[in-house]
């Protein structure tokens, strides 16, 4: 193609330009696969077929996954061990998934007879939902397989009999590649059309993409800044489409008292485990930890930093991120009366993208308006530690607090087994500020569950939606209700005898 921008595989650990990999999309070439994508909508219209399509895909990428695991590894730095179980990961939510559509509650399928008794009388009604259509999904930096081309919002959005077209990651076009050849395979053994997943390249590709008026619907991980761009974008729209982006999260932790009283070593050590997980670089990470004054809040630091001391630095994703990391650290560093008991930054490497782990402090009493930064997330291996006094100064805090992904608290043993006081004034109190509270363990590590909520309040999120989990599915579904309609002219899903075998509410009973 005349004029093409290529699109280069990069060593994180150097910097240096691997191999071509693609060229980035024109607006004609994101048009082809959004209409590709629209012509195949049909194809996935079968439960059957679809739920055989998802457990193809998981075992196609299972069968080249030494060559993905390798690729991805050359492009991301995360280390095989991490990246083999990611690939886990992303199978195996491909197939719950596809057991999610055999299953078919995901449906919703309602059905009230009529009942000329009732004041008004009521029509007969019944409901389902229907696939959206043809689903944007803009792939995540830091998970390249789980969230993105085979991750979360593919499958669920596939699940869903919605056809998706995927703004590949810059940081790993040749993972991307080798993983939509393995959906594309997929699709072409379970006899659907190739077109039901696509990958495009390419800033403008993105731009394009949520823009397009084929495309229904949108799916994003990543920063605020890129997925409020985004987010602005499918809403002005002539006609707006959901999108559902996870944005930055903080991801506050409390460490109260008593917790810190009994096994404050033991807190410390978790604390920088989590932090320096995966250098830093989880959606998750605790950002910001409310420790008590005292002795024991001394013992929890020292165990801190003790383990942050011993952590290897690691690499991040690409040069931006580690730039970003630096600048950032150094700007939160900068604050007036804010220490680093351990001082983040860069490794000892000249080249590559290595960073040092490490953590901020400041008494509550001390926070002012200058420290508006503290409240932002800074994606890397930093923590900070905010020292309070009493509850007042965890109101503070927690008040000037965003939606975050995750709430955190650490309670002692006895406050834990008590139905009323402080423990279960503080679980309320950041439930109002997160989609999953965690108590007694560390926000790090999401799993795959039906009952997963991976999701929150702005900017953890643009929806009440979660991204992993079965529900994942409901993003790309609509509701639609037919009223005193003839029994022929029902789809299969709604009519009187279940032809199709669905849990289902009939006339506010509930069958399975």
């Amino acid at each position: 193609m005349a004029g093409a921008v290529p699109v280069w595989s990069v060593d994180p650990r150097t910097g240096d330009q691997r191999e071509r990999v693609a060229d980035e999309a024109t607006a004609a070439d994101v048009d082809a696969a959004v209409r590709a994508a629209r012509d195949a909508l049909p194809s996935l219209a079968d439960r059957s077929a679809r739920a055989a399509f998802l457990r193809t895909a998981a075992a196609q990428l299972e069968a080249d996954g030494e060559r993905i695991v390798a690729t991805a590894d050359a492009e991301s730095a995360l280390g095989v061990p991490r990246l083999t179980g990611e690939l886990a990961r992303t199978t195996g939510q491909l197939r719950a998934f596809a057991d999610e559509v055999e299953d078919g509650d995901h449906l919703g399928v309602i059905i009230d007879h009529a009942d000329p008794s009732r004041t008004p009388p009521q029509p007969d009604l019944r409901r389902y939902k229907l696939p959206l259509g043809v689903v944007a999904v803009y792939a995540a930096s830091n998970f390249p397989l789980a969230f993105s081309v085979p991750g979360g919002d593919t499958a669920s959005a596939l699940a869903a009999g919605c056809p998706v077209v995927v703004k590949a990651h810059p940081d790993h076009p040749a993972t991307s590649q080798l993983c939509a050849a393995a959906l594309r395979a997929a699709a072409a053994e379970a006899g659907l059309a190739r077109g039901v997943v696509s990958v495009v390249h390419g800033f403008d590709a993105g731009v394009e993409l949520v823009r397009h008026p084929l495309v229904s619907a949108a799916g994003f991980t990543g920063s605020v800044r890129g997925g409020r761009a985004l987010f602005d974008a499918a809403s002005s729209r002539p006609e707006p489409i959901p999108f559902h982006g996870e944005l930055g999260s903080l991801n506050p932790v409390v460490l109260t008292p008593a917790a810190v009283a009994e096994r404050a070593e033991q807190l410390g050590q978790g604390l920088g485990g989590s932090v320096t997980l995966g250098t830093g670089q989880f959606c998750v990470k605790p950002g910001l930890v409310l420790v008590p004054e005292g002795p024991d809040g001394d013992r929890t630091l020292a165990a801190l930093a003790a383990t942050l001391r011993d952590t290897a630095p690691g690499h991040l994703l690409d040069a931006r991120m580690r730039d970003a990391f630096l600048d950032g650290v150094s700007a939160r560093a900068a604050l007036a009366k804010v220490q680093a008991p351990v001082e983040a930054g860069a490794g000892e490497e000249e080249t590559g993208r290595t960073v040092r782990p490490g953590v901020l402090t400041l008494a509550a009493r001390d926070l002012d308006e200058e420290h508006a930064l503290l409240w932002e997330e800074c994606f890397g291996p930093v923590t900070v530690a905010v020292r309070y006094g009493d509850e007042a100064d965890i109101e503070a805090v927690l008040a000037r607090v965003t939606g975050s992904l995750t709430a955190t608290v650490h309670l002692g043993t006895e406050e834990a087994a008590r139905e009323q006081g402080t423990a279960a004034a503080l679980l309320a109190r950041l439930t109002a500020l997160a989609g999953r509270v965690v108590v007694n363990g560390w926000p790090t590590g999401v799993a795959v569950a039906p009952a997963q909520h991976h999701g929150g309040p702005y900017p953890a999120t643009t929806s009440t939606s979660t991204s992993v989990g079965a529900t994942a599915i409901e993003r790309w579904l609509r509701p639609v209700a037919y009223q005193d309609t003839p029994e022929a002219l029902l789809p299969p899903e709604l009519r009187d005898g279940n032809p199709l075998g669905l849990p289902r509410r009939v006339d506010g009973i509930r069958e399975v």
